[in-house]
């Protein structure tokens, strides 16, 4: 049987990795604040608010706090929040944005179940989140969520809502109840000096995989990396993705999934120590490919190779690129729950962050180097110059090539059992 190399296990969370810098710098110059006035025509404001205009909502937020519970293991990121967030939000609309760090979605999952079993409908402690993925769907399933709201954002005019990556969250609808805050998508990492043609489709990795033995590897799930490596292969394997979107079908996961298993068994022994064994996370595949071990790395946000390319830990020769057939994105987002007190300064919130001007920033390189939760072609010709100049470096595609090949996440039971039945059918077989 196949075993993990017997190092420590790290707990990986999946966060954007283009963090150098630990002060947030301002975006371009712009005589454009690129937040929208009022609400998209239409839209029905979301309830409490009901026969008012953003305006009104602008008003009433003004003077009270938003507590923004957020993952705050990233100190540039923090750093971005509370500096040039926190700071535009008190000058401009007389809100505080007091950021409460967590290590984990659970802590204020928890805390918002444990007021709603307490009876506590109305003064809540958390008055927005940062949420995506199964985090989400916990929430809105156990009704812990406000809304709809984000229809009613007036920077929602800049969200590609036809955007399966976007309008779905790991492929439950977003129906509102949570607002874009930035965005991933998966990427293949090579040294460009040992690979000079990397193989740019599934098929074409497999055959480099078969002709150069043990110079590819890929995380073992439920690593979120591997896991998303073995969800490409199965996407291909299987005959494409459009038939896993909607919920979880255990009959057709048994009839089609068994083409996966068998692709990947098949490359098996060519893999990194014959497939005997597999990095047991993210940060052991970085170290093999640092070292020159394998050829190859993978990653869910497109800049982290440009990141450690400047930190003196990849090649200079690092590149990256998405398969033809597209690589999985998302998106995450911001959410406020049900019994947040301080609505009006969680929307307001929630709008800022999805403008021109917080996402320009967000994108600098030097705060955090998020892709943009909105499209860019969306925007005012001023706007999209602006974005267009943000720095990129050689390992980092352009934002064009990323988005024509953006695929879809499957829903999280998709996910839990594709992870099972890797371990199954794969890791021991």
């Amino acid at each position: 049987m196949k075993r993990f190399l017997p190092l420590t296990l790290l707990l990986i969370l999946w966060l954007p990795l283009l963090v150098q810098c630990t002060t947030a710098s301002q975006p371009a110059p712009t005589d454009q604040t690129g937040i929208a006035e009022s609400a998209p025509a239409g839209a029905e404001p979301p309830p409490g608010f009901e026969g008012q205009d953003w305006a009104g909502i602008t008003a009433a937020a003004s003077g009270q706090t938003v507590n923004w519970y957020m993952w705050g293991g990233s100190d540039a990121i923090n750093n971005w929040v509370n500096g040039f967030v926190a700071q535009t939000m008190k000058a401009r609309y007389n809100v505080t944005v007091n950021m409460v760090p967590v290590s984990d979605a659970t802590e204020y999952i928890n805390k918002v179940l444990g007021e709603k079993q307490a009876g506590q409908d109305s003064r809540g402690a958390v008055d927005l989140v940062w949420v995506n993925g199964e985090n989400f769907r916990t929430m809105r399933e156990a009704n812990l969520l406000y809304g709809p709201y984000a229809q009613f954002l007036p920077n929602t005019v800049y969200v590609n809502w036809q955007d399966a990556s976007v309008s779905n969250d790991f492929g439950y609808p977003v129906d509102g109840y949570e607002s874009p805050y930035g965005k991933a998508q998966f990427v293949m990492i090579y040294d460009s000096a040992r690979v000079p043609q990397p193989p740019t489709s599934m098929s074409a990795l497999f055959d480099w995989i078969r002709a150069n033995p043990g110079k590819f590897t890929y995380p073992a799930p439920p690593d979120f990396t591997g896991s998303a490596f073995v969800r490409h292969v199965c996407y291909w394997a299987a005959g494409g993705h459009q038939q896993f979107l909607g919920a979880f079908n255990q009959a057709l996961f048994d009839a089609q999934m068994p083409a996966c298993w068998a692709a990947l068994n098949d490359i098996e022994g060519a893999l990194w120590r014959g497939g005997q064994t597999y990095p047991e996370n993210h940060t052991r595949q970085q170290a093999l490919f640092a070292n020159g071990e394998v050829y190859f790395d993978m990653a869910y946000n497109p800049a982290e190779a440009a990141s450690l390319v400047s930190q003196g830990r990849y090649p200079e020769s690092t590149r990256t690129f998405v398969f033809d057939e597209g690589t999985i994105a998302n998106t995450h987002y911001v959410a406020i729950p049900y019994n947040s007190p301080n609505k009006a300064a969680a929307l307001l919130l929630a709008n800022f962050l999805l403008s021109p001007e917080a996402q320009l920033s967000k994108a600098q390189p030097d705060n955090w180097g998020d892709l943009p939760a909105l499209d860019p072609a969306l925007l005012p010709a001023g706007w999209q110059t602006q974005f267009a100049a943000l720095p990129r470096a050689a390992a980092t595609l352009d934002t064009e090539t990323l988005a024509a090949h953006r695929l879809p996440e499957l829903q999280a039971p998709w996910l839990t059992a594709i992870e099972q039945a890797w371990e199954t059918f794969v890791l021991q077989q």
